[in-house]
């Protein structure tokens, strides 16, 4: 008797909380608890019984009716309160809102993904705190330097040991020691990355920004690699042919030093307002890499050659899609951010 009790509570159980409507919610009363049904048969059953056997199955079939009774009567509440409607089957759905990724992200996995078609691999960007050795003295930007002051730096007042001053790093290429004192050439990589610079923003300015770090090292690497990833790059990011030029320049971890510009991605070279009827925009700083950051990473310059150039996302997405003011990256605007 125990065995079929427990049968007839997990069948029980079973339907009635499956029931879908209060129409079948109440058969199933009838089923079970009616003057007919399996419950109450049970306990009417008892006078047959001997007294030890009533003592037993008395109480677990009264139970079991009082369990039965509360499970009705709150799945009874519950269709109640659902709430039904009729609706058009053919009336087209309502599309789901869902989040979506920022400009900045979308544009960073597009040159990623660009790069990756071009075998460079994809490092880590590394720590955002970094330290003065490998942020500027390994980078040949020794102290009192004045390339410094074009590195607006943010410093941290609470420094480790040993005089290694801490700061917010000012670009990616501390990632280029960094990945040069574990790795050996030849190599491709970007590495791109977050960098802060302590400076009043306006529209081409902020306080922090998006770079990706470019380095090729091997044996036999000359400009002639670094103009070809360039130009590369930058027609596969604006989906059209782009010829670079190459203009002196002064950055203390290259030699010699370069500004790249491109052909104007509106005009093609004719000359507009974008490019201030030049026809070209200045993209990236670029060059050699120095034999003195050779030197910190412990290669031997005379053995290997390598180009380095940083490509700013923000600048990238702002010529991509025509925004005038890098803040508005930043401000939080939806209307802005739901329009990517």
């Amino acid at each position: 008797m125990d065995k079929k009790i427990q049968e007839l509570k997990n069948k029980a159980v079973l339907e009635i909380t499956g029931s879908f409507d209060l129409k079948s919610l109440e058969d199933l009363k009838v089923k079970y608890l009616g003057r007919k049904g399996e419950v109450t048969q049970i306990l009417r059953s008892l006078a047959d019984l001997s007294i030890e056997q009533k003592k037993v199955i008395g109480p677990q079939a009264q139970a079991l009716r009082k369990e039965l009774e509360e499970l009705i009567d709150k799945r009874s509440a519950e269709l109640k309160n659902k709430k039904t409607r009729s609706f058009d089957v053919t009336r087209p759905g309502k599309k789901i809102k869902t989040g979506h990724l920022h400009p900045l992200t979308l544009v960073e996995k597009e040159i990623i993904d660009i790069f990756k078609s071009m075998s460079f691999s994809v490092v880590d960007s590394g720590p955002e705190i970094e330290t003065e050795y490998y942020n500027f003295d390994a980078l040949n930007i020794p102290k009192n330097h004045p390339a410094r002051e074009m590195h607006d730096t943010f410093w941290l007042e609470k420094n480790s040991a040993k005089n290694n001053k801490m700061l917010l790093r000012t670009h990616t290429s501390p990632m280029q020691i960094r990945y040069m004192e574990k790795h050996k050439p030849p190599f491709q990589i970007i590495v791109p990355g977050k960098v802060f610079r302590y400076e009043a923003t306006d529209a081409s300015h902020e306080i922090n920004f998006h770079q990706v770090e470019c380095l090729m090292v091997g044996r036999d690497i000359s400009l002639a690699n670094l103009k070809y990833t360039v130009e590369q790059f930058y027609s596969r990011v604006f989906m059209r042919k782009l010829n670079a030029r190459l203009r002196p320049s002064y950055f203390p971890f290259v030699e010699p030093g370069l500004e790249i510009d491109i052909q104007c991605v509106k005009c093609g070279g004719r000359g507009c307002n974008i490019c201030k009827e030049s026809g070209w925009l200045e993209v990236t700083g670029a060059g050699m890499v120095h034999p003195n950051v050779f030197k910190s990473a412990g290669y031997d310059p005379k053995e290997y050659q390598g180009f380095a150039f940083g490509a700013g996302v923000e600048r990238i997405a702002m010529l991509k899609y025509n925004i005038p003011d890098i803040r508005m990256f930043y401000n939080g605007d939806l209307r802005f951010i739901n329009q990517f």
